[in-house]
């Protein structure tokens, strides 16, 4: 209960005054979990999950899932502080996160395993600038950020779904949680729409809310 309520507290607060830590449990690249309550990790953008980057010699390699191993060896099962900073419009707290004072954005966008999100924050800019220079990681080949990757993700799914333009899955789950997923969710392709049963075909994530669908958990 004593979680719950300090969790409750600080979805409250502006988000500038508030902060989070504890045990933290790793989503994807750029994204944790501690306790019931999903961090983002503000200034960096890390490959999709499922997304394949080259290597130097032009071989494929999953650049998406090496991004999720490295920040789990960063931060997996270990204490997390973030100071957080604001809300996502998924409903994240977008934050500036630590392990043993170590910035875990500054780690993963120095390592290359992270771009930084400059549409957002120049505060990782230079260690980008470094990590490129030193074709460390994605800066091995010429690599489609993930903002473009999605773009594109989202256009060959959008061509194609039932309802022209719509490519996002409104499934009703097993125990009747209403989940959306966008083309580039880790689970959208696996996902199947029976509208019989309710399930449907939404345009864009505000509609999808507002039908009273949420995204999935860690995205």
């Amino acid at each position: 209960m004593k979680l719950l309520a300090s969790v409750t507290w600080l979805l409250a607060l502006p988000c500038a005054a508030a902060s989070i830590s504890g045990t933290a449990a790793v989503s994807d690249g750029d994204t944790l979990r501690i306790g019931p309550v999903i961090v983002r990790i503000h200034g960096i953008d890390a490959p999709e999950t499922d997304q394949p980057c080259q290597d130097a010699a032009g071989a494929l390699w999953n650049c998406g899932a090496a991004a999720a191993n490295l920040l789990a060896d960063l931060a997996d099962g270990r204490i997390v502080a973030c100071a957080a900073l604001e809300h996502d419009r998924y409903g994240r707290i977008v934050a500036r996160c630590t392990v043993d004072e170590h910035d875990l954005g500054r780690e993963l966008v120095a390592s290359g395993m992270a771009w930084a999100y400059r549409e957002y924050s120049l505060d990782y800019s230079s260690e980008e600038k470094a990590a490129q220079a030193e074709g460390k990681g994605v800066w091995a080949a010429q690599n489609v950020p993930p903002w473009e990757f999605r773009a594109g993700r989202w256009e060959r799914e959008a061509a194609n779904a039932p309802r022209s333009g719509c490519p996002i899955k409104g499934n009703i789950s097993a125990r009747g949680e209403r989940i959306y997923h966008t083309p580039w969710s880790s689970s959208y392709t696996k996902t199947l729409i029976d509208e019989e049963k309710g399930e449907r075909w939404f345009c864009d994530e505000a509609e999808a809310q507002a039908a009273g669908w949420r995204a999935p958990r860690g995205r």
